[in-house]
């Protein structure tokens, strides 16, 4: 695959995007940036500014999803190994069918060769 695996939140805010998380509170957003920007506070090898969400232009979910023997899922990371991928089916049989195995109740996951992964593409998903 070699392409840059996207999980995660995005937040437009002013005239740029950021990489983003929710909370602590409901109505709360931390925006980040790799650079020093007005009104951010630096961190760890970063600068991060909470921000309302009422402040936000847009806040999106963007995940790269894909499917694995004919049902979806969603890609978390890839390696040497393959792509390690989660089960974003309705059913926990078929998930073990496919050689998934469970990580939480309902949850599965799996690693496999990137070349059974089709479809692979990155969705955004507005968060209300």
């Amino acid at each position: 695959m070699s392409a840059i695996i996207s999980n995660g939140f995005v937040a437009k805010y002013g005239d740029d995007s950021f990489p983003a998380a929710l909370g602590p509170d409901s109505d709360q957003v931390v925006l980040f940036s790799e650079s020093e920007r007005d009104g951010f506070e630096q961190a760890s090898g970063y600068w991060r500014r909470g921000v309302h969400r009422s402040e936000l232009e847009w806040l999106v979910l963007v995940r790269t999803v894909g499917a694995f023997g004919g049902e979806p899922c969603v890609v978390l990371d890839e390696d040497e190994s393959g792509l390690h991928i989660a089960y974003l089916g309705h059913s926990g049989m078929k998930a073990e069918a496919l050689g998934y195995w469970m990580v939480d109740h309902g949850a599965y996951e799996v690693i496999v060769p990137a070349e059974e992964v089709f479809s692979i593409r990155v969705e955004r998903i507005p968060v209300p």
